[in-house]
């Protein structure tokens, strides 16, 4: 990304709106603007394969492995706010397993794109499955949409619910049942 002409842009914008981009208060936006913007759209210069690093590990296990809770942040393809929530990952392995900090990496690496939250829910999804040749890959993500929330409808309690349920956990409603109730669980 080009940090300097991204802060350029954001300059014509503070002007556009009615602003002074030499008063004080704005004096580093825009320097401050491009940096971040780099690092919220670091996921388009991030390739998955790169993230998982051959972390890939042999495992006897068949069982459902699960990680609730992973912290999503994004930008909303449509008016570039943000929306925020948390991302559950489950899948069964087939002889092979992720590290651990992986699924995190994964769901960063999707969420720092601009998106719409069903095409991220979709994108982890079949990033796991590919990356474990899994049996099935559950994830369910929930987040709150600021564009929704600060304009709009204006409804600021409102979460949006998305799955993606792959292999076995969309062809089997008993796996899928476990899945849903083992991320719903309090801990």
């Amino acid at each position: 990304m080009n940090e300097e002409r991204v802060a350029e842009l954001v300059r014509e914008l503070l002007l556009e709106i009615g602003e002074d981009p030499q008063r004080e208060g704005l004096l580093k936006t825009p320097d401050r603007v491009a940096k971040s913007w780099d690092f919220l759209t670091s996921g388009y210069r991030t390739a998955p394969e790169d993230i998982i690093n051959g972390a890939v590990f042999r495992a006897e296990s068949n069982n459902m492995i699960i990680s609730r809770d992973i912290e999503i942040y994004s930008l909303c393809e449509h008016h570039l706010l943000p929306f925020f929530g948390r991302c559950h990952i489950g899948y069964i392995p087939d002889g092979k397993v992720l590290g651990l900090s992986k699924l995190a990496r994964i769901v960063d690496c999707y969420s720092r794109r601009l998106q719409i939250q069903e095409n991220l829910t979709a994108q982890i999804a079949q990033e796991i499955m590919e990356a474990t040749s899994a049996v099935g890959v559950g994830v369910v993500v929930e987040c709150r949409h600021l564009c929704s929330m600060m304009r709009g409808v204006e409804k600021q309690n409102s979460v949006m619910t998305t799955s993606t349920v792959l292999g076995t956990f969309h062809e089997n409603p008993a796996v899928r049942m476990e899945f849903m109730n083992l991320i719903s669980r309090e801990v």
